[in-house]
């Protein structure tokens, strides 16, 4: 996303956060030769990719400027599916990177909270245009932030005005610290409010924090059960999970993610650390192929979201200095080819992640394993979803 657009570009659980770019280890990644492979969602038909694949050569070239390594999964409109990697899994070994490998999906998981909050609404127990006071009375309190006066339709759109807490939340604490969801409300409200409720769009991993404190209160369940029994489980995403407390691994094959706070600084491997900074803004864990089926399957049908809550969740606001569109829980894009595609996004320490779903059907995900921070390369991620897309 457009460094310029938003306070999220320094933030842990975002769109774009600063991040580390492969600098000395370029040379050892990019000598290793990418490999291509290919492997199905529903239904389960593969195709091999031409010799001259583009999206092949867009992921090479992630790898060539620095990236240890790519991961693709693309779906074209006739169903068929193509799993692509490029570089190393494992700086330390050279080992292969996992045909479509588990990683943290970041600010993904902002779409799977925002289902649960509006299959709520669908059955009446939470109501868009109802306060956060009405849910959680009392809890937000601050320098221009009253919860009496913001609604959760604001919180799930970013329109809210409540600053972001992970910018107080240092790199070093990220791998080791347990955050109480009620913590990271807590460090947010030390700061004043960006603007009143509704008046501006401002990406805030709080908003998400406080809609998944909502969800559980309202069904008296915890967050990461309430999503796998009315996501996870129902739509059959067999790779995906919300860590439990304490659970620092990711359970099956994946590529190792890196990170660097400064550009001079060495990559440091984050693979393990404890996610709970993210919460209901960035915890889960899932697949390129996963997370297509989920996009794929919450904007072409009603098996997660009746027409009248999709129809609110693709209710969209500007972006302010981008050509990109916010609803609630879900961002359009534009495409090189004419159009728009519906996804998110997510960046956490060790991997980004971009892509979506267009309206006929066609789906991408992409992600690197560490996060970029020179504008080519931000802006190469994106570049392979579009080609993907349009391809």
């Amino acid at each position: 996303m457009n460094t310029q657009a938003t306070k999220a570009s320094r933030s842990r659980f975002s769109l774009r956060q600063a991040g580390g770019r492969c600098g000395g280890v370029a040379a050892a990644a990019a000598v290793v030769v990418a490999v291509m492979t290919a492997g199905a969602l529903a239904p389960p038909t593969a195709f091999a990719a031409p010799k001259h694949d583009t999206v092949q050569q867009g992921l090479n070239a992630l790898v060539r400027d620095g990236q240890p390594a790519a991961l693709a999964s693309v779906k074209d409109r006739a169903g068929r599916t193509r799993t692509y990697t490029a570089g190393v899994g494992d700086l330390a070994t050279g080992a292969k990177v996992p045909r479509d490998g588990q990683v943290r999906i970041g600010s993904n998981t902002k779409t799977f909270t925002a289902v649960v909050v509006l299959q709520l609404v669908g059955e009446g127990r939470i109501d868009l245009d109802g306060h956060v006071d009405t849910y959680l009375p009392g809890l937000v309190r601050g320098e221009g932030l009253d919860g009496r006066h913001i609604t959760v339709r604001q919180l799930l759109q970013h329109t809210s005005g409540i600053p972001e807490y992970s910018e107080d939340i240092s790199d070093d604490e990220l791998p080791y610290r347990y955050f109480d969801p009620r913590d990271l409300v807590d460090i947010a409200l030390k700061h004043k409010a960006v603007f009143a409720p509704g008046k501006k769009w401002s990406y805030s991993n709080t908003n998400y924090v406080l809609a998944g404190l909502i969800i559980q209160k309202v069904t008296g369940r915890p967050l990461a059960e309430e999503i796998d029994r009315r996501v996870i489980k129902r739509i059959g995403l067999r790779h995906t999970y919300f860590p439990a407390p304490g659970d620092k691994t990711i359970r099956e094959p994946h590529p190792r993610g890196y990170h660097r706070t400064k550009a001079e600084e060495p990559l440091r491997d984050f693979t393990e650390l404890d996610p709970s900074a993210g919460w209901a803004a960035g915890q889960m864990i899932s697949t390129n192929s996963d997370l297509n089926r989920f996009f794929d399957t919450l904007l072409g049908s009603d098996l997660l979201l009746a027409e009248a809550q999709r129809a609110q969740m693709r209710t969209t606001v500007p972006v302010e200095g981008t050509p990109f569109r916010y609803g609630l829980g879900l961002m359009s894009r534009p495409l090189s080819c004419g159009g728009v595609y519906w996804g998110h996004g997510g960046d956490i320490a060790g991997y980004e992640t971009r892509g979506g779903v267009t309206d006929d059907g066609r789906a991408t995900n992409v992600t690197v394993t560490s996060i970029p921070t020179e504008e080519a390369a931000i802006k190469g991620v994106s570049k392979v979803v579009d080609t993907a897309l349009c391809g």
